[in-house]
């Protein structure tokens, strides 16, 4: 249970870069909020989602004067959150109640944002996978398969495009070194349609050229894909300017009481940081505190995978607490050291 609730908070924290909205997922027959509720509350704060839809589930399993009770919770539980005046459906995903009036929220209220059609193509790598069967002949073999979001531009079938960061080796002395992978889109598809070019929104996967011992198993997580050249820089120390939340959360309290304060980073301090779909181990090299309340709190971080990022991102910010990483804040990249390629 623990693995599954750590691989759903790297899910959530991961699609920061590439979420329009987001659904609320709170079982009806369970006390509101629970540990991981709260955490991925927080989530969806870091994420800055603007549309956000609860749903009640399980209202099959319980009493209507629970089902209400519930929904007072969770009125309770939102106040002062991006989900304040987000609207509450109860449902039933096993009996499939309400699942219309979902469809109708998502259709109805929630905005098709700007898409940017003009720029150069840039799609981040979500999963990855070798699509070759045991015992497929040489002949028979096909390239590896990246399966993402694009967030701006148009990739067509036949383009020529380079992977960020690439093959990542480590020297004698540790230092890191990167090679990006060039290739070419040989086919894409979304859901069982083959498509010809692809446009931001929605999830694609792209079939390459690259060999699948480098997709299989979602290596290329965290990996970023565009055209040759247009790609941004790849960071192995990032600079950040960070927010911590006040409380800890995702761990259990006795009663309504508050959780644990969360304690302001230190020097040498092994992090867990989300940047786009990438997680990856960081070790803090320096702490910068403001002098007064106006002053902004930044930290130096040392990755231990490259990551290709642009400054402005956001990146997830986590702990080890109790064996388990645990969210305690945010950030976004202002600068660092980038790789010679």
């Amino acid at each position: 249970k623990q693995w599954y609730q750590r691989r759903v908070r790297e899910a959530v924290v991961s699609t920061q870069s590439t979420g329009d909205a987001a659904l609320l997922l709170i079982a009806g027959n369970e006390t509101c909020p629970q540990p991981q509720t709260s955490e991925h509350m927080a989530a969806i704060d870091v994420m800055d989602l603007k549309h956000i839809i609860i749903l009640q589930n399980k209202i099959d399993l319980i009493k209507e004067q629970q089902a209400i009770e519930q929904h007072r919770d969770i009125v309770d539980f939102v106040k002062g959150t991006m989900a304040e005046n987000a609207p509450i459906i109860p449902i039933s995903a096993q009996l499939k109640y309400n699942i219309e009036v979902i469809s109708e929220y998502i259709v109805k209220k929630i905005p098709i944002p700007l898409r940017d059609f003009t720029s150069d193509p840039r799609l981040i790598v979500i999963r990855s996978f070798d699509v070759n069967k045991p015992g497929s002949e040489v002949d028979s073999l096909k390239g590896g398969v990246a399966g993402g979001s694009l967030l701006k531009g148009v990739l067509k079938v036949g383009q020529e495009i380079e992977v960020r960061p690439g093959i990542t080796t480590k020297d004698a002395d540790g230092n890191l070194h990167c090679v990006p992978i060039r290739s070419r889109v040989l086919t894409m598809f979304a859901e069982h349609n083959d498509l010809q070019y692809a446009v931001p929104g929605g999830l694609i996967g792209v079939g390459t050229k690259i060999d699948p011992t480098l997709c299989i198993g979602d290596r290329l997580v965290g990996h970023v894909i565009g055209s040759e050249g247009s790609l941004p820089p790849i960071y192995t120390l990032i600079e950040i300017q960070y927010h911590l939340m006040r409380r800890l959360l995702g761990v259990r309290t006795e009663g309504r009481s508050k959780g644990a304060k969360v304690d302001n980073l230190s020097r040498n301090e092994v992090l867990l940081v989300n940047i786009g779909s990438l997680s990856a181990g960081g070790r803090v090299s320096a702490i910068r505190d403001p002098k007064n309340q106006h002053g902004d709190k930044r930290a130096k971080v040392i990755l231990t995978s490259a990551v290709c990022t642009d400054v402005g991102e956001k990146i997830a910010i986590s702990r080890k607490i109790n064996k388990h990483w645990r969210l305690i804040g945010w950030g976004t990249i202002k600068g660092g050291q980038k790789m010679t390629i």
